[in-house]
Order: structure tokens, then sequence, then C-alpha cells
């Protein structure tokens, strides 16, 4: 046996050997490496005479393909155990819960909000409608029994875009109250439906902010009334407040879409500075409602000696902000991740109606 023959058989024997890919890749090196036996051999082609150099070269290329195409396939032998042994030894249990320290993203609170108001409105048989942001004066003010006169079509209240060729100009909607107007356009009697949604105002304060959303209810058949408007929205705090006995009053109020109309309060304690839901001597206003006013029903076609109905609204901020402890309305639109990995909720632990409402 040459001395070719010997390093063939000894880089075969060494890779065929090699029980790891640590140990293949230090058998390779052995053979093929820069100082290797067969790189060596093939370093001193250059001293033979030509004809020599012919038939051992051929003879040297042939041991290093068959050296390669072993290590080749011994490494992908090598490289699927090692996985293997890494898939037995690292396992995963994929039903532990999120860790509260995981780095996922947060649900926003107005975006978890709106969803719990609106299973507590399914739950009633309320169904969601929605609107555009970009409205024009008939669904905004005029269809909505809003004078011609009155301070919110103003600029200081309105935000209004440039003058079309009619003269007319389009506006960013105030309320969600132009959804309603909407459906009672396109649908015949009886509806019941909230209308959830950004809305417009030019107002910016430690209490307000220019873009807020809000959530609207309206019902429209032949036989609601005020009672069932005050059973209704009793239901919903109760629901949404997880509180057993929450006490809700209503304050005569004026709305130009409403007649009779009224704020509604619910009950609060401030023993101690700390706020509380229920039973106590004050009084939080959470929104405004009333039966809707009969202009309103004639300017969507529909006849208000045949039906009549209610809508109440509130704001979804304010709602998240008694229900979560959030002291600031304007950290909602700050747009800080510190603040929203407090408040925020997990995708996967956030509070649902079977689940519970209260975090």
């Amino acid at each position: 046996m040459d001395e070719l023959d010997k390093i063939r058989v000894a880089a075969l024997a060494a890779v065929a050997a090699a029980d790891s890919v640590e140990a293949l890749e230090a058998a390779r090196v052995a053979a093929l490496g820069k100082k290797g036996s067969i790189s060596g051999l093939m370093a001193a082609l250059g001293k033979m005479d030509p004809e020599a150099r012919k038939a051992a070269g051929a003879a040297m290329n042939a041991v290093k393909d068959e050296v390669a195409e072993a290590i080749a396939a011994a490494k992908s032998v090598l490289e699927a155990k090692a996985l293997d042994a890494r898939l037995a030894r690292e396992k995963v249990d994929v039903t532990l819960p999120v860790r509260p320290d995981s780095q996922s993203g947060r649900i926003h609170p107005i975006s978890q909000v709106m969803e719990e108001m609106a299973a507590i409105f399914a739950q009633m048989g309320f169904d969601v409608a929605e609107g555009p942001d970009i409205e024009d004066d008939f669904h905004n003010f005029t269809a909505l029994n809003i004078p011609a006169e009155h301070p919110a079509r103003q600029m200081h209240d309105t935000f209004y875009f440039g003058e079309r060729e009619d003269g007319s100009r389009h506006l960013l909607r105030t309320h969600t109250s132009p959804v309603q107007i909407r459906t009672m356009l396109s649908k015949k009697p009886p509806i019941r439906i909230i209308a959830p949604g950004r809305t417009y105002r030019c107002d910016s304060d430690m209490t307000h902010t220019p873009m807020f959303h809000q959530i609207e209810g309206l019902v429209i058949d032949k036989t609601t009334n005020m009672g069932h408007l005050k059973g209704c929205l009793l239901e919903f705090v109760t629901t949404f407040f997880e509180v057993d006995e929450v006490p809700v009053r209503f304050r005569p109020s004026f709305f130009p879409f409403t007649e009779p109309s009224a704020e509604v309060d619910i009950g609060c304690s401030r023993d101690g500075g700390e706020l509380k839901i229920g039973k106590g001597a004050s009084w939080l206003e959470i929104g405004g409602s009333g039966m809707v006013h009969p202009n309103v029903l004639r300017a969507c076609g529909i006849d208000p000696d045949e039906y009549q109905g209610f809508a109440f609204g509130m704001g979804v901020e304010r709602m998240a902000m008694l229900k979560y402890g959030i002291p600031d309305l304007r950290t909602f639109f700050d747009s800080d991740l510190r603040w929203l990995k407090h408040y925020g909720f997990v995708p996967l632990d956030v509070p649902t109606l079977s689940g519970g409402l209260t975090r």
C-alpha cells in the first residue's frame, strides 16, 4: 500500500470514528486543512515531472473528493443527531401562562374598554354600527335638530374642511350621533344599535382632547319608554363596574336631539381621597341620554306618531379612567410605552364577560 492509500484509509477511518460535529471538523482539518495529510501530498506535485504529476494529481484529487464526500455525509448524520438530542433536552411546555414580565405588546385601555362596553350591550341585543369620521352638515347637525345658530356649529368648536363648490363644508364628526342618523335612514324600525368610535372637537386642556372616543346607543320601536332607558343603563353600569349596587340618577338637562333629556350620574364615595364606584355621598356624571326628539325621527323618515325610542352617549376615556384608576386624560395619547405597559392589557389575559370584567 503506497502512501496515498494509507492517507486515504486513515482519513476515512477518522471520519467514520467521529462521534460529534467537533470531532468530524478535526478529522477534516487533519486530512484537508492547509497542513493536512492530503494537502501535504498535493503540495509536492510541483516537484514531479509532468507525466508523473498528471497521474499523481488525478489520484490525489480522487482521494480528496472521496474524503470530502464522506465528511459531508457524516456531517448531515451528526447534525441530525445533535438536533434530536437538543430537542429532547430543551422541552418547552406550551401550556404555561405568559410570563408577567413578557415583552409582548399591550392592548390599549381605550381598545379594551370599548370591547368590554360592546360586549355588555351585545348581551342586551344591541348591534354595532359604524360610520365615517368625515361627515357633512346634515348628518352631524341638521338631522339631529341642531339649529343653524347653535354654538356647536361654530369654528371654535368644530374642525371644518375647506369650502366645496356648492358652498358646503365637510367636517370631522363631533359625536358618533351621525351613525344613528345613517342607521335610521337605511333601516326600518325596530332599531337597536350602539355606535362606538372616534370623535373630534376644538378643545384641549386637562380634561379635554381634540380627538376622543364615544359610544352611543339608540333604540327605536313602538313601545320603548324612559323606563327602558333607565333599566338599560342601570344594567350596564352594574355589569361594567362589577358592583352589585350602583346608584344611578337622571338629572333633567337639554340636548337638541332628545326630549326629555337627562344627564346620567352614578353614585360614588371619596372617603380618604380614594374614589370608589357604588354607594356613597357623591355623584359622577358619565353621560347624557333621553328620548329621541320627534324632529330627529322626521328627518330620518320615521313617523314619530308611530315610533319612539331612546338614545344615550358616554365618553370611553372617562369610563376607562373611572374603572382602571387612570388619573390624567392626556396620558391616553402620549404614546408612552411605559404607561402602556402599566395600564395596558396582555392579549391573552384581558377582562371578559365570562371571566370577569374586573382586572
